[in-house]
């Protein structure tokens, strides 16, 4: 599955940490990330990560074109919902190209928690049916 990782500046670490934590699972599968979060990820966990423009810097937007031509299977935003990010509308923008292309999209912990676990159990496995394009 092709799985997109963002994360805000002050939840950059707790991504890593998300990452380290389900490395195994995650290296089953393509990573794409905007640019220093796919860094990060890299450096602290090994995977092979698809790095994209910084999100400032049109990566948002990379990864809304992804959603937008529905090559994605999954979207891991963690947000920082105290910080005021410039970047809202693109967020948003996301969000409802997940919502029409029926992409999973958690935007914290908790919920990617959820989806991984679903992932872990073949829950998320009607994706493969649903874009057979994406099957490799």
């Amino acid at each position: 599955m092709n799985i997109a990782i963002i994360a805000q500046n002050r939840k950059k670490e707790l991504m890593v940490q998300f990452c380290i934590a389900y490395c195994g699972v995650l290296s089953q599968h393509e990573l794409c990330a905007t640019g220093t979060t796919g860094k990060l990820i890299m450096e602290a966990t090994g995977l092979k990560v698809n790095c994209l423009l910084p999100g400032i810097s049109g990566g948002d937007e990379q990864v809304a074109a992804r959603a937008a031509y529905n090559e994605l299977d999954m979207v891991l935003i963690f947000r920082d919902p105290l910080d005021k990010y410039s970047g809202d509308s693109d967020f948003t923008n996301l969000q409802r190209l997940c919502d029409m292309n029926n992409i999973p999209f958690a935007t914290n912990v908790a919920t990617a928690e959820v989806l991984i676990q679903g992932l872990i159990r073949g829950d998320l496995a009607w994706r493969d049916i649903v874009n057979p394009k994406n099957n490799k």
